[in-house]
């Protein structure tokens, strides 16, 4: 066989013996195992947030001391929901001075110690993106926030509790807001040259890793 006919054979070959290349995937959806109870596991947990200074730069922080838990059913939504609560005293953006005053003068929180989040209803928005529809209440003030929510992953763990075999199921999310502080009465305005040195504009990120324990029998695989 000619050289050419060789190599043409051989790349035909390759070309049917090659796997198919397989299409791109995101996060998988939670299999329905029906009502889970999830406790946040703050250790890989994080609540952050960021606004605006003199109107063109971002100062980032982070709360240290939170709580929550969720009920989660992913093939009944409407039995799911969430509670969460904030200490507003473990407010950080790494500046001493500057921590002082947000806990002082904008969250006041020898008046306000806590902020709770909790839901009213959770839709379905995607095959992993959730909207959780609750009321976040800060400064004394209760409002409507809307967290949308992607479930980033979600897996099955096996283990022991107490000398008995367990199934944890553990569960991620990251969850986005954007509030108005002046809605929830944090009215305070210094100016800097005319320019607002703490923006009204206050985004959210909440990055969750949760776990659920169940005992062995009766949990699906």
């Amino acid at each position: 066989m000619p050289v050419i006919g060789r190599l043409f054979s051989a790349a035909a070959a390759a070309l049917l013996l090659a796997p198919a290349a397989l299409p791109a995937q995101g996060p998988p959806a939670p299999p329905a195992t029906g009502l889970l109870h999830f406790t946040i596991d703050t250790v890989h947990s994080s609540v952050s947030f960021k606004v605006r200074h003199l109107g063109v730069s971002w100062v980032a922080g982070i709360f240290h001391s939170f709580s929550g838990s969720f009920d989660f059913d992913s093939a009944n939504l409407e039995r799911s929901g969430v509670t969460a609560r904030i200490a507003t005293a473990s407010i950080d953006t790494d500046n001493e001075r500057r921590d002082g005053d947000l806990k002082q003068n904008y969250l006041v929180v020898d008046s306000f110690p806590e902020m709770t989040f909790t839901s009213r209803r959770v839709e379905r928005a995607g095959a992993t993106h959730l909207r959780v529809i609750g009321d976040l209440t800060l400064h004394g003030v209760t409002r409507p926030v809307t967290l949308e929510t992607e479930l980033t992953g979600f897996v099955t763990m096996r283990g022991q509790s107490a000398g008995q075999p367990v199934v944890r199921k553990v569960a991620a999310f990251t969850a986005t807001t954007t509030i108005s502080r002046r809605a929830f009465g944090i009215t305070i305005n210094p100016l800097a040259d005319g320019l607002a040195l703490v923006g009204d504009e206050v985004r959210i990120t909440i990055e969750i890793e949760a776990r659920a324990t169940l005992p062995a029998a009766s949990a699906s695989p």
